[in-house]
């Protein structure tokens, strides 16, 4: 069973969450586990696909968009089945994800959007009702 965490920014900025995205990704890395980044939409995955590029210009996050490689260390996609299990799923999209435990660990990136708190509060209590202990964790 996965660790479920929700990292709650102090923010509305939809862009501070896809930083964050990136910024965990980047340490799951470094630490050895396999990531898959699942974007709300297309839009987000192109989003973090340049921001992956972008964001620290000093160190470099190999990854790739689904569709271009499943198989890198960091994965960016919407619904498609990563390469690797029982590494760390980023889930940005409003859906819980089919299948969290595939993956050692879940991170839900939660901002004070109240539509986003709305459905964010409700995966909380989804995740509960499956038998995970979600822990919230704030930034």
């Amino acid at each position: 069973m996965p660790r479920v965490e929700f990292y709650v920014l102090p923010d509305s900025d939809p862009r501070q969450r896809l930083k964050v995205a990136c910024q965990l990704a980047g340490k799951a890395w470094r630490a050895g586990l396999t990531v898959f980044i699942r974007g709300a939409d297309e839009a987000d995955c192109e989003a973090l696909d340049n921001l992956l590029w972008s964001y620290r210009s000093a160190s470099f996050i190999p990854h790739n968009r689904h569709e271009d490689g499943a198989d890198a260390p960091v994965v960016i996609g919407v619904d498609q089945q990563p390469a690797h299990a029982q590494g760390l799923l980023i889930n940005l999209h409003p859906d819980l994800p089919a299948d969290p435990e595939r993956y050692s660990r879940v991170i839900e990136i939660v901002n004070q959007a109240p539509e986003l708190l709305t459905i964010c509060r409700e995966h909380f209590r989804q995740y509960r009702q499956r038998g995970y202990a979600p822990q919230r964790v704030e930034l």
